[in-house]
């Protein structure tokens, strides 16, 4: 070594600043290797909570878009994913207070979620264990329903929400009713966790098909419709209020029978229907 570079003195850094210390550090220094991992793991949160409130609008829309695809199909009211919109406007959403079997203004139609309010105890009645058929545990005191008038303005369909367990979990959807407010018209979910195969048979067209014209609800009020274990049999007298069972899901079709029970009886919608039977004559 020679005399010069004994007594060459250290170089200051170029980088005096705390990032350019930071720079300077080795990369395998354990400090840089966390510091650089927070950084990105700061970086990529930014992102995604961006992307998540940019695309919020568009969820949103797309959710209601769905929802009223759902309540279309299961009216039976044709339509196109260019018509949608188009086709609803003949549908009149209206709030049902399920309390009194009225209808009522106290929640906007438009703007009320049924679901969320289910959990809010301003909204909310717990439902009795004993009365619980379809275990819900709690549901909300108001209800948006959906009338489909002919050209006339008389009532022509109804279309209630409905939801329950069934193996794996919660189902939502769908039931139509027919002028009389006895027959069923239609029987849709839009979002359940049954078994694909089994369970989720429930999306299979035939098997909903099964439901338009059955007798679901007496001339004294009482829910009459039922899922059966096996086929209905084509001379059985009782057809008219029965249904196919899900084949190797017993436990699913015990949760449709038991929804459909519970929202069409005296401790749902059955006040709001026997009002609204009872007024049409």
């Amino acid at each position: 070594m020679t005399k010069h570079e004994l007594n060459e003195e250290p170089q200051p850094s170029a980088n005096p600043s705390v990032v350019g210390r930071f720079l300077d550090m080795p990369n395998d220094s354990i400090f840089k290797t966390f510091a650089v991992a927070i950084l990105l793991c700061l970086i990529c949160s930014f992102f995604v909570s961006m992307s998540a409130t940019v695309l919020k609008p568009l969820q949103i829309a797309n959710k209601e878009l769905d929802k009223r695809k759902n309540i279309l199909a299961v009216a039976g009211i044709p339509f196109t994913n260019e018509t949608i919109n188009q086709a609803f406007d003949q549908i009149d959403s209206r709030v049902v207070d399920l309390e009194t079997g009225e209808y009522t203004e106290v929640v906007n139609a438009e703007t009320f979620d049924q679901l969320s309010a289910s959990k809010d105890p301003e909204y909310s009645v717990d439902v009795a264990s004993e009365i619980d058929i379809a275990t819900i545990g709690s549901r909300s005191r108001y209800a948006v329903v959906y009338q489909i008038n002919d050209a006339n303005g008389d009532l022509e369909k109804l279309v209630l929400p409905v939801r329950g367990y069934g193996l794996w979990g919660t189902l939502y959807g769908f039931i139509a009713l027919h002028a009389d407010m006895q027959t069923a018209a239609g029987l849709k979910f839009y979002e359940h966790k049954e078994t694909p195969g089994l369970g989720a048979k429930v999306d299979n067209l035939d098997w909903q098909a099964q439901w338009d014209g059955k007798k679901a609800i007496d001339s004294n009020g009482l829910v009459t419709v039922s899922l059966i274990k096996g086929l209905v049999a084509p001379g059985d007298p009782d057809a008219a209020k029965k249904i196919d069972g899900l084949s190797g899901a017993t436990l699913t079709s015990n949760g449709v029978n038991n929804l459909v029970h519970y929202w069409l009886g005296d401790h749902a919608f059955g006040p709001f229907l026997n009002k609204l039977r009872n007024s049409r004559g």
